[in-house]
C-alpha cells in the first residue's frame, strides 16, 4: 500500500499537486507546478491531452513525488453544485435512484453526467445535503490523461470541498466559516462547519494573478519561467514575469475585476446569512493567488465585515521540507485539501 497521496489540480494555467504522508498527522512532503501552453486546458478540463500529459510528467519528475496515487480536484463552472432534499434510503439504493430524480436539473442527460450527493442532515424521512453533478466526459478525459503518465485516479473529488478540508484545523468545531479560494479565472466559495461543506459558490470572475498575465501574453517560452523549489528541495516551473518587467510591477496595478469580486462574494455571503435558521459566520479564510494582487483584499474588507485571514500551505498542514512561497504557497491550499481526504482514512 502506497504511504503518501498526491492531491492534483489541472487549470488554464497549470498542474499543480501537493504530496501528503498518510495517517492522522498528514505531512506535506513534496509539491509542484508546471504552467500550461494557451488552450491546453480550461476549467478543469482538458482541451489539448498531450500537452498536458508532458507537463504532468514534468511535475512528477521534477517534484519526485514518490507516489503515483492521486485525487483529482476538480472546480469547473460546468459543474453542478447545489442544495438537493430526498428520500432517505440507503446509499447504494440512493446512487441508483439519483440519476432519475435530478433529471431536470442538469444541463445533460444523466447518463452523460458524474453524480454525488453530500448528505448533512436528515428530518424525518428526508435527508438534504449537497448536489454534485460534473459532465463525465470531462472527467474522464482528465483521468485518460493521467494514464499516459501512468498516474492513477484514486478518487475524484470537488476542490471547494478541499479547501473545507484544509481550513477546518483553524476554526472551532462548532464554527460557522467561509473559505473563499481567489483563482486566476475562478473564484469559489464554501461555507463549511467542521470542515464539512455546507454551502458552495463558483464565480467565474478573471483576476490578474502572475500566473495569468503570463498565460494571456502567451509566455510558454523557456526563457520567461523561473525554478522554483518543490517541496523536497528539487526545482518545479513556476510562473515568471515577462522580459523587463518584475513580477512586482505586473502586480502593483488595482485589478479592475477586484469591486465586482468583492460584491459578488459578499452576495453569496448574505445570501447564505438570510437563510431560515442560518448561524452568522464567524470569521472568512481567504487564499489563491488572486488573494496576493494588490488592491483585492482591501476590496473584500471593505465589502464584508467578518474578520478575514489570508490562509497558505503551511496553516494547514505541517511541511517538512522547504516550505512553499508566494502564490505557489497560497494555491496549495486547495490541493493539500484534496489530498487531506484520502490521507486521512
Amino acid at each position: 500500500m502506497a504511504k503518501t497521496i498526491v492531491g492534483l489540480e489541472v487549470t488554464e494555467e497549470s498542474v499543480r499537486a501537493a504530496e501528503l504522508s498518510l495517517g492522522r498527522k498528514p505531512q506535506l512532503i513534496a509539491y509542484g507546478e508546471v504552467p500550461l501552453p494557451p488552450d491546453a486546458a480550461k476549467d478543469s478540463e482538458v482541451l489539448d491531452a498531450g500537452a498536458v500529459a508532458v507537463a504532468l510528467r514534468q511535475l512528477w519528475t521534477g517534484a519526485r513525488f514518490k507516489s503515483k496515487d492521486a485525487v483529482l480536484g476538480v472546480a469547473s463552472r460546468r459543474i453542478l453544485v447545489r442544495e438537493y432534499t430526498t428520500q432517505a434510503m440507503r446509499p447504494d439504493l440512493l446512487r441508483e435512484a439519483l440519476p432519475y430524480q435530478v433529471q431536470d436539473l442538469l444541463p445533460v442527460p444523466a447518463s452523460q453526467a458524474v453524480l454525488d450527493f453530500f448528505p448533512l442532515a436528515q428530518n424525518g424521512d428526508q435527508v438534504s445535503g449537497l448536489l454534485v453533478a460534473a459532465v463525465s466526459e470531462s472527467i474522464e478525459q482528465i483521468i485518460s490523461t493521467l494514464a499516459k503518465v501512468k498516474v492513477r485516479a484514486q478518487a475524484v473529488d470537488l476542490a471547494a470541498f478541499g479547501l473545507a478540508r484544509a481550513t477546518a484545523s483553524l476554526a472551532a468545531p462548532d464554527e460557522i466559516v467561509a473559505t473563499i479560494n481567489i483563482g486566476d479565472h475562478t473564484t469559489q466559495v464554501v461555507i463549511s462547519r467542521g470542515g464539512v461543506p455546507l454551502f458552495v459558490r463558483l464565480l467565474p470572475i478573471d483576476v490578474a494573478t502572475a500566473a495569468a498575465l503570463r498565460h494571456s501574453a502567451e509566455v510558454a517560452q523557456p526563457e520567461l519561467e523561473l525554478a522554483a523549489a518543490t517541496g523536497n528541495g528539487h526545482g518545479s516551473v513556476a510562473a515568471a514575469a515577462a522580459p523587463g518587467r518584475t513580477r512586482g510591477a505586473l502586480r502593483a496595478a488595482t485589478p479592475p475585476g477586484a469591486s465586482d469580486l468583492a460584491a459578488r462574494v459578499r452576495s453569496t455571503l448574505a445570501f447564505f446569512g438570510s437563510r431560515s435558521g442560518a448561524a452568522p459566520l464567524t470569521r472568512v479564510f481567504v487564499t489563491g493567488a488572486g488573494a496576493a494582487v494588490e488592491g483585492v483584499m482591501a476590496a473584500l474588507t471593505a465589502a464584508i465585515d467578518t474578520p478575514m485571514t489570508i490562509v497558505s500551505a503551511g496553516d494547514v498542514v505541517s511541511v517538512v521540507t522547504l516550505p512553499p512561497a508566494g502564490d505557489v504557497s497560497l494555491n496549495l491550499v486547495g490541493t493539500i485539501g484534496i489530498a487531506l481526504g484520502e490521507a486521512r482514512r
